[in-house]
């Protein structure tokens, strides 16, 4: 008998690859969305890489208990990576932190009711190194919810507390996956997300200075695999597992790897750090990159390595593929040879 899996927030960036992977595994998947309009472009994108035949739709809110019950019936597995991703400050915090931990807590209730064997909970390194000096990080950390961390890392660590909180005493075992910053091609050009926009935006030009940030990275495709591994490997229940690379990569990185492939629009000038820290007393957007201004991090990859058997995809391979598939018209080197 196929082994059911419901995928929570199958129409973003990460679920549509977490959903092809599992469909190429064999897998049936129920994907929960809010609403019902997004099931045929979701539907498209993952049909083009993966066999469709088993994949259907539930709709659901991470902010009400309706559907829930019924999404989850018959399901073995649970992989939960439903959570507002933005980097652009909200007005109020709650608005992005209250889906992330009450929806957590309300898909693992209706899972435990399922009896679900397991959940995969998508978290972040944000919730492990949010807050923090500068230095070396691994599984056992956790960010410092009391600084000035910014709404998203903040939600992604009260969501993951929330998630090991709820599961204590049951018997439905939990893994986390933390991915770094995600790169790598969409399933569907046309998603929006902040990560694709950002590469989008640096591609196109839009992008005219760049910030002094370092980010811990990851292939999207590598974050789908590692879901389906923590899913159904032994040693994976209770434990965390960091996607990105060990050594943070600049923004001033990227862009240098991408102007070498041909891509003429990227800038390469560095925005004055003062200058960006001034803009967020007027501006969320530039108030959201604060915190991360000037930090870096490494991360200690081992458990995942060993336990998920996890060899990364190259970054370069990962930039360069998401920048193909966002840009229409090719590099400024390829419409030459064309």
């Amino acid at each position: 008998m196929t082994e059911r899996v419901l995928v929570t927030g199958i129409s973003g960036y990460i679920g549509q690859h977490i959903a092809a992977e599992l469909l190429r595994s064999g897998y049936e998947v129920i994907g929960t969305v809010r609403s019902k309009t997004k099931t045929e472009s979701t539907a498209a994108a993952i049909a083009a890489v993966a066999p469709a035949d088993r994949l259907n739709f539930a709709e659901t809110d991470l902010l009400s208990d309706s559907g829930w019950d019924d999404a989850m019936s018959g399901c073995t597995y649970v992989m939960h990576v439903a959570s507002p991703f933005i980097l652009t400050e909200p007005k109020d915090e709650n608005d992005v932190i209250t889906p992330a931990v009450s929806g957590t807590v309300r898909v693992i209730e209706a899972a435990q009711r399922a009896g679900v064997a397991r959940l995969v909970l998508t978290s972040s390194t944000f919730a492990m190194v949010a807050g923090r000096s500068n230095g070396r990080y691994g599984p056992d950390s956790w960010s410092d919810t009391t600084a000035n961390i910014g709404a998203y890392a903040k939600s992604k660590t009260l969501a993951e507390r929330a998630a090991w909180e709820a599961v204590k005493g049951g018997g439905m075992e939990l893994s986390v996956i933390n991915p770094g910053g995600v790169s790598g091609p969409p399933l569907d050009p046309e998603l929006t997300s902040s990560s694709v926009s950002m590469m989008s935006d640096m591609i196109s030009g839009k992008m005219p200075m760049l910030p002094d940030i370092a980010l811990n990275v990851v292939d999207v495709r590598d974050v789908a695999k590692l879901h389906v591994k923590a899913m159904t490997t032994p040693l994976a229940a209770g434990q965390r597992f960091i996607a990105a690379t060990s050594d943070p990569v600049p923004y001033t990185e990227l862009a240098e790897i991408l102007k070498q492939a041909g891509y003429s629009r990227v800038s390469t000038r560095k925005a004055p750090t003062v200058l960006l820290k001034a803009m967020g007393l007027f501006s969320r957007e530039a108030r959201g990159a604060v915190p991360m201004l000037g930090k870096r991090t490494t991360l200690d990859t081992t458990t995942t390595s060993e336990v998920l058997d996890w060899h990364a995809t190259p970054m370069k391979t990962s930039f360069l593929d998401m920048a193909a598939s966002l840009s229409t018209q090719g590099t400024d080197e390829q419409r030459i040879n064309a």
